[in-house]
């Protein structure tokens, strides 16, 4: 069987993702497998939820409203509300409403993970919305695991958060997926060979996508020249840029966040490192061109939504957005937040009863609901199975679509 055929032989397979990182699991306080032993089912949470008392549905949020990450959160916040809003002015559900309480995790895991504990133990929501950073949302499905509450992650694409347990969510793609489909596009439709790799080893979300994204461009039949590595909040990247340069790559791969992701461009151009950027969704800031300049023009990036694709849940989205906020939205994270909240308000619909528990039920049996980054089901692993979206910067827009890649499994290799 060939490489390519490797890769998407599992396509609708209801086999398990497999965790990209058993040391790095260890080290961050999650599971290596889906649950026990690593066994790939993932464990039943002990938990007995909490449940909805009097004529209000009461749903926590929790997102990064300062801090690093704080564009992203802002929008996710913003999606959540628009969809909600929605629910409730069109009746909510048998005169029940939604009360949304809100959370700032100040782009802190610790933060986040106390934040959870105060929405699931002295508010009582029955559900939790967040977060979109996966080291903050990891300590936060914990607690929500050990209560019993579901957990719904717009944006978190780090692997194992949903093997903690029955009741993790999310809407987005995983690296898995986000990985594997960059360094296919990459091989097959830039022509690329020999790829250097430039990883936040501060950032799980970096490292876990440096990961898949190297284990499936060498299984395509690709060459990884060289890796270095940085912290976030590093803004000097000239040596690690200068000893890529040295080993002659065609590409250079970023995993990690805007913040860092354009002074890397900026300073590629200084090294003579004249190579196509490609990345993960950790690009997606309105901030990326600014910081970027010249050498961020031409990169690829893989991503959840643009503004500027043509489907109308898109442009409906990005009409009622702009009427709303004054502007379209900032980041894919306003859309992944309403789709987020969409999916758990479905489920508020179809769950037996108002508690924790039956709407955990209803969330894992969501298929095929129509949203505005596509159409969602949950699969077993507690994950969206849609497609993703490639796009380019260009002078005019950060985020024009190139191309989509329509949903396959690849399962990377365990550490």
């Amino acid at each position: 069987m060939s490489r390519t055929n490797r890769l998407l032989a599992l396509i609708g397979a209801g086999a398990l993702l497999l965790s990209w990182g058993c040391k790095n699991d260890v080290a961050n306080g999650g599971t290596s497998g889906g649950g026990p032993g690593g066994s790939g089912v993932r464990p039943e949470s002990p938990g007995e939820g909490n449940r909805v008392e009097g004529d209000v549905i009461k749903i926590g949020v929790i997102a990064a409203l300062n801090g690093d990450q704080k564009p992203w959160g802002e929008d996710s916040v913003k999606g959540v509300q628009m969809a909600v809003d929605e629910f409730n002015a069109a009746g909510g559900l048998d005169g029940k409403k939604v009360q949304l309480i809100i959370e700032d995790t100040a782009s802190r895991p610790e933060v986040g993970k106390t934040a959870t504990e105060k929405l699931v133990t002295e508010d009582k929501v029955v559900a939790v919305i967040g977060e979109i950073a996966s080291g903050t949302t990891q300590p936060a499905a914990q607690v929500c695991f050990q209560y019993g509450v579901p957990i719904i992650s717009p944006g978190s694409t780090r692997v194992d958060i949903t093997n903690i347990g029955d009741n993790v969510f999310r809407v987005c793609f995983t690296d898995n997926f986000q990985g594997a489909a960059m360094a296919k596009f990459a091989y097959e439709d830039l022509g690329l060979r020999r790829i250097a790799i430039l990883t936040d080893k501060k950032q799980p979300y970096s490292t876990g996508l440096s990961d898949v994204f190297r284990q499936a461009f060498t299984d395509f039949g690709g060459e990884v020249v060289d890796e270095q590595f940085y912290e976030s909040g590093t803004q000097d990247f000239k040596p690690q840029l200068t000893n890529i340069s040295a080993k002659n790559p065609d590409g250079l791969f970023c995993s990690g966040y805007f913040n860092e992701v354009g002074p890397i461009a900026r300073q590629k151009e200084i090294v003579g490192l004249n190579v196509p950027m490609l990345g993960g969704d950790g690009w997606d800031s309105a901030e990326l061109v600014n910081s970027g300049g010249r050498g961020i023009i031409g990169g690829y990036w893989s991503n959840h939504y643009s503004n500027y694709e043509e489907r109308p849940q898109v442009q409906n989205f990005v009409s009622a957005f702009k009427n709303r906020f004054g502007s379209p939205p900032a980041t894919a994270m306003a859309p992944l937040g309403y789709d987020a909240a969409l999916v758990l308000l479905d489920a508020l619909k179809r769950a037996e009863s108002l508690d924790s528990k039956a709407i955990t039920k209803a969330i894992a049996e969501t298929a095929g609901l129509d949203a505005v980054s596509g159409s969602i089901t949950i699969g077993p692993d507690g994950n969206a199975e849609k497609s993703i979206l490639v796009l380019q910067v260009t002078a005019e827009a950060r985020d024009m679509p190139v191309k989509r890649i329509e949903f396959f499994r690849f399962e990377p290799k365990q550490k």
